[in-house]
């Protein structure tokens, strides 16, 4: 099972802590991903007004996924209506 994340502050402390696991630096991560330096300090600050685009790529760049639990099961388009 992963780690829960339900605060910017968390999503950032574990970004920064799978960051140093690889050995990569500020830039290389964000070089990685395809974002600024700039955002990775953001992110791992817990800054909580972050593009979640971009989480996406940061975190796909660690190796990581996002995953959402306790949500009910998603309808199919006839439910829908």
């Amino acid at each position: 099972m992963g780690k829960i994340i339900n605060t910017p502050a968390a999503l950032g402390e574990a970004t920064r802590t799978a960051r140093k696991q690889l050995g990569l630096t500020q830039p290389q991560l964000a070089l990685a991903a395809g974002v600024g330096v700039r955002f990775i300090v953001e992110l791992e600050a817990g800054k909580p007004t972050l593009r979640l685009e971009n989480i996406l790529r940061v975190l796909h760049a660690l190796g990581g996924t996002l995953a959402v639990d306790g949500l009910p099961d998603t309808l199919t388009s006839s439910e829908a209506t």
